[in-house]
This record gives C-alpha cells, sequence and structure tokens, in this order.
C-alpha cells in the first residue's frame, strides 16, 4: 500500500572518533516515497490556507522529505524540531499519510459531569437559594447535587468551572436568571 525504505546504518567509535568508547549502533532511516495523487493532495492542503498550522506544517515536512532535503534543513524550514521530522518520517512509514496529517486523540481527564448533570448543575444555580440563605454558593451547589444524587461526588471547583463557561453567576444579582 505505502512504499518505503529502511535502511540500517552502523556507527561505530572507529568512524567517528567522537563517539570513542560507544558501542556499536543501528539507527534506522526511513526513506519517504510520496505517489503522485499523495503530493498532489499535500500541495493542495499546502496552498488551501484553510487546514490547521500543525497539519499544514506536517505536510510541508513529508513534502521536502520527499524531496530528497536533510532533515536539519527541512526543520530550520518549516520550523520544527529534527525529532519531529524523524517522527513524521516514522509513523509515515508505519501507518501511511493520513494518520501523519492527523492528530492522534491526546489523553487526559475524562469530563466529570455529562450534559444532562450539567443542565441540572445550572438549572439549581438558576433557582431560588435554600431557606435561611441570600443566594447559592459553589460548596452549597455541590452538596445539593451530592444530596439529589445526581452526581456521586463533586468539587465546588468543578461547579464554578461550569457555571464560569457559562453566564450564571451565583453570587451575582442576577444569577443567571431571566430579569423579574
Amino acid at each position: 500500500m505505502y512504499e518505503y525504505s529502511v535502511a540500517v546504518f552502523v556507527l561505530s567509535s572507529r568512524l567517528f572518533p567522537a563517539r570513542r568508547g560507544a558501542k556499536e549502533e543501528l539507527l534506522k532511516k526511513y526513506l519517504v516515497r510520496l505517489s503522485q495523487d499523495e503530493r498532489a493532495e499535500l500541495k493542495v492542503l499546502v496552498r488551501g490556507g484553510r487546514e490547521s498550522v500543525r497539519k499544514i506544517k506536517r505536510a510541508l515536512v513529508l513534502l521536502a522529505v520527499d524531496d530528497g532535503h536533510k532533515d536539519e534543513d527541512i526543520a530550520a524550514e518549516v520550523r520544527v524540531h529534527r525529532t519531529t521530522v524523524e517522527h513524521l518520517r516514522r509513523r509515515f512509514a508505519e501507518e501511511g499519510m493520513k494518520a501523519v496529517l492527523n492528530e492522534r486523540p491526546r489523553p487526559g481527564k475524562p469530563r466529570v459531569l455529562d450534559g444532562r448533570q450539567e443542565a441540572y448543575v445550572i438549572a439549581l444555580a438558576c433557582s431560588e437559594p435554600p431557606e435561611g440563605r441570600a443566594r447559592w454558593t459553589l460548596r452549597l451547589m455541590g452538596s445539593r447535587l451530592v444530596e439529589l444524587e445526581i452526581v456521586d461526588s463533586i468539587s465546588h471547583h468543578t461547579v464554578g468551572r461550569l457555571l464560569k463557561r457559562g453566564t450564571s453567576s451565583p453570587g451575582g444579582a442576577r444569577s443567571g436568571a431571566l430579569p423579574r
């Protein structure tokens, strides 16, 4: 499907005096060979200017690698690190062009609240505060959500972040509710 070559070079301390005492190492270098269709697709992507900067830079790296430029020169021209060029070469050889251009999903903490639970938080912020209170506090809202069994547990920081995204302000005069 994808045409690539793997060249193996052996470095020894005899050939490279700066590495005296170093054991022999194997370095793999992935050579990128783009088809005419792939090249045309990358050129359209670069000229279009409608994609993310990362995607355009990756396309520029692939085009330059296919032209036979050195990794250091490509890195300087595209303004990425040399290891980025090496990683893109390897990824192209192993996974193909689409994998190189598109971002992998990034790891991260899963969402604490789903859409339904977020709606409850906002509705609670817009409701009347409990008796004896002038307004909702973030901690009070968090404990009420646990009481109502909407969530198992929630931090007042999470409640605050959610309300900050919207127009609600539990300490404000309007609390995100409609004017009276």
